[in-house]
């Protein structure tokens, strides 16, 4: 007889030291750093806590406070803001964009780096006033886009840098 049981690792747990709903898990914990207790807050199938802080210690002073639905709840919401800048510093690091006017005609100017583990690179390109594309070059991941460097691509018609 095979076994056909579902994979219930999705399935909500409500305890007091572990919460897990709605794609999150809440796990209180000893703080290594002194006597208290922390909470970690891990999105399912995330190696690593999107949050860590301190947890409120219970009534009798040695034990934590119990999870409960609106504690989990305001974590859940911290956890996703968490995650949500560090998206936005992310993205911010791996796509930027300069605008440049040469020979008179406004052009921006973008690099995408794309953080390949082998081969990392990054993707200049240029575009028109009306958001048409101009030119593309495959250039290293290292390229540091400026307001020159920019100006030199397009003054080089766009000639690999």
């Amino acid at each position: 007889m095979t076994d056909t049981a579902p994979d219930h690792t999705d399935d909500a747990i409500h305890e007091d030291r572990l919460w897990r709903d709605d794609g999150w898990t809440a796990r209180v914990i000893k703080n290594e750093d002194d006597d208290g207790w922390a909470v970690e807050m891990i999105k399912d199938g995330e190696a690593e806590p999107a949050l860590v802080g301190p947890w409120t210690m219970g009534r009798d002073k040695k034990n934590p406070k119990p999870l409960d639905a609106n504690a989990f709840r305001t974590l859940v919401k911290t956890a996703s803001e968490v995650l949500r800048r560090h998206e936005q510093q992310r993205h911010a690091m791996l796509h930027k964009n300069v605008a440049v006017t040469v020979r008179g005609e406004d052009v921006t100017v973008t690099l995408d780096i794309v953080p390949d583990e082998d081969d990392p690179y990054a993707d200049l390109k240029a575009f028109d006033a009306f958001g048409a594309q101009l030119a593309q070059v495959r250039v290293s991941a290292a390229f540091k886009l400026t307001k020159a460097s920019a100006e030199s691509w397009v003054e080089n018609e766009y000639r690999k840098p």
